[in-house]
């Protein structure tokens, strides 16, 4: 069962340290009010790398295909490219991932659209004002209110300040609502679930730092879709969550289709590198990690264009 919270959470943003002021606009759309959210336009211009197709409230929306793609990749092969393609000047490639979770289901891979909610601990003098506007708008802060947002390919990522007692955020209920709201899409907390004799029978990703048995509560939501703080990682609306057995990268969308075509790459040439151990006439060093002879480069490129022609004649036939 699950038990209605009042309350949510902030952590520090990193990055953007005064983006607080930005993410209080209370907006009212027809069908529902946002609780401390960009704008869309403010989505926009945090987002502006990506120039592709966005959600109705900015968010950036990869193509289902490129999700597919991404459940073929190890954690190994997310690198955020350094300088002015990704990150700070003058650093190695840096990574977007975060293994320090409990896995749900370490068999099943997540690649979806991070949608995030972010709480802290509850403060009646604020919680009082929150909840009071928001009730003259229709709207009840509840811990299912992030949950009821939820599209197909969505990933719900919660920063819950990694609490446990009262931590509880989502049981087998919800867990079963968000894996049927999202198709199957996956959920990331910083903090606790519950009930997972239930959750394990729920063949949805999930990802956690704990778990326990007690309810939600004493904490209050306080943004959605804003960034938040996974580990070490900033997250973004609209980033590839992509999970496995390891834990979770969060790739960002502008960057997502260049680190699927290398990772691709990388497939084709760990398949060419065993198929020539197979053959028994090389040692390591004559293969791995580039091919050393003239010979082994030249007959490496040709196996590498003819698989990579294969593979987009392929998924070109599944678009049709």
């Amino acid at each position: 069962m699950q038990r209605k919270f009042r309350s949510f959470s902030n952590r520090n943003f990193g990055f953007i340290g005064g983006a607080v002021c930005l993410l209080a606009s209370v907006m009212t759309p027809p069908a529902q009010a946002q609780v401390f959210s960009w704008t869309k336009e403010e989505m926009a211009e945090y987002t502006k790398a990506w120039t592709g197709e966005r959600f109705a409230d900015g968010r950036p929306k990869v193509p289902d295909s490129w999700l597919e793609r991404a459940k073929e990749m190890s954690q190994e092969e997310v690198k955020i490219p350094s300088g002015r393609d990704g990150g700070p000047p003058n650093i190695a490639p840096y990574s977007q991932y975060d293994g320090n979770f409990k896995v749900v289901h370490p068999e099943l891979r997540m690649a979806g659209r991070v949608v995030t909610a972010m709480y802290m601990p509850a403060r009646a003098d604020i919680d009082a004002i929150m909840f009071g506007k928001f009730r003259d708008k229709g709207v009840v802060l509840d811990n299912q209110w992030p949950i009821d947002q939820l599209k197909p390919g969505d990933v719900l990522v919660i920063d819950m300040y990694g609490r446990v007692d009262g931590g509880g955020i989502i049981g087998d209920n919800l867990f079963y609502y968000i894996m049927k709201a999202t198709k199957g899409g996956g959920v990331v907390i910083n903090g606790s679930l519950r009930d997972l004799d239930g959750i394990s029978e729920i063949k949805m990703p999930g990802y956690v730092r704990t778990v326990t048995p007690t309810w939600f509560g004493e904490s209050t939501l306080y943004g959605y879709n804003v960034p938040v703080r996974m580990g070490n990682v900033t997250v973004m609306p609209g980033d590839i969550a992509l999970g496995d057995k390891e834990g979770v990268s969060f790739i960002p969308p502008s960057l997502a289709e260049k680190i699927l075509d290398t990772a691709d790459e990388t497939h084709i040439h760990d398949e060419w590198t065993k198929m020539k151990f197979d053959e028994g006439k090389y040692v390591s060093t004559d293969i791995y990690s580039t091919p050393k002879t003239d010979a082994l480069k030249k007959e490496y490129q040709e196996y590498l264009k003819k698989k990579l022609d294969e593979l987009r004649a392929s998924r070109a036939a599944g678009k049709k």
